[in-house]
């Protein structure tokens, strides 16, 4: 099944893999993001059950004021032009909460891009340690915007930095990627390096087990970067158990994985069902080739003034994707 996606290879080059060792990426909840907040509300619209289970999310999602005042805007906050009218763009947030936690990060960011003509959807990831102009606290990690203004400032510092409307916003947790592991019945992925309780090759993964897949690093030869993979492989692998007809159609199972993604997920308040049913229909065709996978530009590591660990920013990257998101033509970026 995993020959139906692209090759996701180019999201980290090998200049990034030699620096393993300094590398730190989110663990399955980035991949839990993309999958419970975005992609169920694509198979939702497939086939003869659209209403009945756009009305289970409807009931199952939580709804807030994530997009705050960016709900209003039209420019930066540097006073640019935002463009509102290529393509749809959605902000997907993780947290790292598990249950019993009082408090969590944004760990998980991810901006997803649907074409204008709704034939191919970019997922664009943006590490947690990006170093990126953060507005009202000068330069500082891209998941500092979260702790500092949660959602609404978030949405503005991924604005500024690309230049294009954010449509939507939606976040989960934790609890969600067993659930939907689980509800799929499993998943089935190929193991491209051998841990302690997993051998290469063909490996069955429950939930509990493809949390545990996810998180290792410290078995691999490549520490962070090796887990990277994984999830990929993961994502893939969800992705793909998901589109196919036995899920689709089939309304029990259908059901199942629709419950279980978004009992965790919150979108803000201008998300409604109504349009969850239209954007869902108008992405009915959509298969694991037309589904993208990019990694935000940055150039190298180093360490900001407080000491921390970061990813610094490639800013001439940057430009070349946000000409890419403002005129709905990711296909000729090359990152």
């Amino acid at each position: 099944m995993l020959e139906d996606f692209e090759d996701t290879d180019d999201t980290v080059d090998a200049s990034s893999r030699s620096r393993s060792g300094r590398r730190r990426m989110g663990f399955g909840r980035r991949l839990v993001v993309t999958l419970l907040a975005f992609l169920l509300l694509v198979v939702i619209g497939v086939g003869g059950y659209g209403w009945f289970l756009s009305s289970k999310v409807d009931r199952n999602l939580t709804r807030d004021n994530l997009l705050g005042s960016s709900a209003d805007q039209k420019t930066t906050t540097k006073g640019e032009k935002l463009v509102t009218d290529k393509g749809t763009n959605y902000l997907l947030i993780g947290s790292d909460a598990r249950p019993g936690d009082t408090g969590s990060r944004s760990d998980v960011i991810q901006l997803v891009h649907v074409a204008e003509n709704h034939k191919d959807i970019w997922i664009i990831h943006f590490p947690r340690d990006l170093y990126v102009p953060v507005p009202g606290h000068g330069e500082d990690k891209i998941n500092a915007a979260y702790a500092y203004g949660q959602s609404p400032l978030l949405v503005q510092t991924i604005q500024d930095l690309v230049g294009v409307k954010i449509n939507h916003v939606a976040k989960t947790d934790f609890e969600g990627f067993k659930n939907l592991t689980d509800a799929l019945g499993g998943v089935d992925i190929n193991n491209q390096q051998a841990s302690p309780k997993y051998p290469a090759g063909p490996v069955h993964l429950n939930g509990d087990q493809a949390l545990e897949y996810v998180r290792e690093r410290k078995t691999l030869s490549e520490g962070d970067i090796s887990r990277g993979q994984r999830q990929q492989t993961w994502l893939k692998a969800m992705m793909s158990e998901t589109l196919q007809p036995s899920v689709l159609l089939n309304p029990g199972k259908l059901n199942g994985v629709i419950d279980a993604g978004t009992r965790h997920t919150t979108v803000d308040n201008t998300l409604s069902s109504s349009t969850i049913r239209r954007e869902a229909i108008k992405l009915r065709n959509v298969r694991g080739g037309d589904i993208h996978f990019v990694t935000a530009p940055f150039s190298g590591f180093g360490t900001a003034p407080d000491g921390g660990s970061i990813d610094i920013l490639d800013t001439q990257g940057m430009a070349e994707l946000s000409d890419a998101l403002r005129t709905d033509d990711m296909a000729s970026y090359n990152p």
